[in-house]
């Protein structure tokens, strides 16, 4: 029987369960959905279709190389997608659809109705768990409910895996020359800015180059991660984000490196290793938040008795944050490393996030927003996961009157200046630390940090007493 395998965030060929699943079962054709108008509705950056294009450039490679084709078709937005993959298995003769489920909202939509068309034509349909650990539903609290606290999920977590890791499946067997040639794939999208050559060469694509990336991380960083990830000037992060985004490498995978590396240990053992694992158990615990609290997939806070936070309407003050241009060196040094490179370093994102809204007091979601406009990683779960970490409006969130202070933070992990004097240019002579207090030659400051606080102070404890006062008694 003739297999169809959908590809979407999954542009691998190693440890893809509906791919090994489909070859299984008799010849596979591959196809992969263009999508632009869903893209951009679901403000896609330019950077990351850039890197999801030439992922797939070499995924075809990998097929072909196995002897399947892989071929391209449009469905403009995913309302079309059932449609346009019935119309091609019909006219190929194909009598299976295989593919890894995905959690948003409107993914998962997608899913159920072209698992549906396809049940109704009489064909089959068969659906896997790859993006996350656990499926989720089957990591739950003994009260049946998804867990909203990250400590007491991940102590579930590693509880089972100690039981054992899921094993990463290896790439399928070659099969015959396939008799449906593979199909031409696009360079650019239109709607989707070109990206420049030096951009591409920060991230190089295709599994081979991600798995280097990723044994070079446990070689070379794993130990020190614990302390190395916090400081931005210094590559101590994996950045494998982007790949695991895309699916070019899977949190099977990832896990394996890490534990093989820490002597088979999940936790004890090297500490730079357990912190790293938990950073991918973070990953899971968003992804589970996606699917039990699906409202936080529709724009609203997963704390709902915040949906009335005060927000500021501040375009001046939005636009200044989003230029890197508030007068916060450290600020706006992350923030241009954004706009220069699609990537942001994981604690500046912290940093910047609670500046938009605490000091600036704007809309978290329009922070979002905008890193999803921008990043290469850009992942629905984990941006609007640390986004409601930051605002003080999600599940296991910092407390609304913990907020970072830009200058001491920055003092701390950006202690020589360097970070800031490779993204702001026009402070590159200032020595030292002296980069962080430029004073009159740089630009005027927003906000004061001490007044914005207690501004945001008053703002979060007015709404938290108005919710008491609507309590029962």
């Amino acid at each position: 029987m003739s297999q169809l395998v959908w590809f979407r965030t999954d542009l691998r060929i190693h440890d893809h369960p509906a791919l090994h699943a489909a070859a299984e079962h008799g010849p596979v054709t591959a196809v992969f959905l263009l999508s632009p108008a869903q893209w951009q509705e679901h403000d896609e950056a330019a950077v990351k279709v850039d890197f999801w294009l030439r992922n797939l450039a070499e995924l075809g490679k990998a097929l072909q190389a196995l002897g399947i084709p892989l071929l391209i078709r449009t469905a403009e937005r995913w309302a079309q997608a059932p449609q346009v993959l019935l119309e091609l298995a019909q006219e190929l003769s194909l009598d299976q659809l295989h593919f890894n489920d995905e959690y948003g909202l409107n993914e998962a939509a997608r899913d159920e109705a072209t698992a549906q068309a396809f049940a109704e034509a009489g064909l089959k349909v068969h659906r896997y768990l790859d993006q996350t650990l656990f499926a989720p539903g089957t990591v739950l609290t003994k009260s049946g409910g998804y867990f909203k606290v990250f400590g007491q999920f991940k102590k579930t977590c590693l509880s089972r895996l100690e039981l054992g890791l899921p094993t990463p499946l290896p790439a399928p067997r070659k099969q015959k020359s396939p008799s449906t040639p593979a199909d031409t794939l696009p360079d650019t999208i239109d709607g989707f800015a070109a990206i420049s050559a030096e951009l591409q060469k920060r991230w190089p694509a295709g599994e081979t180059a991600a798995r280097e990336r990723l044994q070079a991380f446990i070689r070379d960083d794993l130990d020190d991660y614990h302390q190395a990830r916090d400081i931005p000037s210094e590559p101590g992060t994996s950045q494998l984000s982007a790949y695991l985004n895309a699916g070019v490498l899977s949190p099977r995978q990832c896990l394996h490196a890490a534990v093989e590396a820490n002597q088979g240990q999940l936790s004890g053992g090297s500490q730079g290793a357990t912190t790293w694992i938990t950073e991918l158990l973070w990953r899971e615990f968003y992804r589970h938040v996606l699917v039990g609290y699906p409202w936080v997939s529709r724009n609203q806070p997963f704390n709902r008795e915040l949906a009335a936070l005060p927000w500021r309407d501040d375009s001046a003050g939005l636009e200044a944050w989003q230029q890197g241009r508030t007068g916060i060196p450290i600020i706006d040094a992350a923030m241009r490393q954004l706009l220069q490179t699609g990537w942001m370093h994981n604690r500046m994102r912290m940093l910047t996030a609670m500046f938009l809204c605490k000091n600036l007091l704007i809309d978290w979601r329009e922070g979002e927003r905008w890193f999803m406009r921008h990043l290469i990683d850009g992942d629905l779960a984990s941006n609007n996961g640390g986004w409601q970490w930051s605002a003080s409006t999600g599940t296991d969130s910092v407390p609304y009157f913990r907020v970072f202070n830009p200058h001491t933070q920055a003092l701390k992990i950006d202690a020589r200046g360097d970070y800031v004097r490779t993204w702001v240019p026009e402070l590159a002579d200032l020595k030292g630390k002296a980069v962080h207090t430029p004073g009159a030659r740089y630009l005027t400051p927003l906000v004061d940090l001490g007044e914005s606080r207690q501004r945001a102070l008053a703002a979060y404890r007015g709404l938290a007493k108005r919710a008491d006062t609507k309590k029962p008694d």
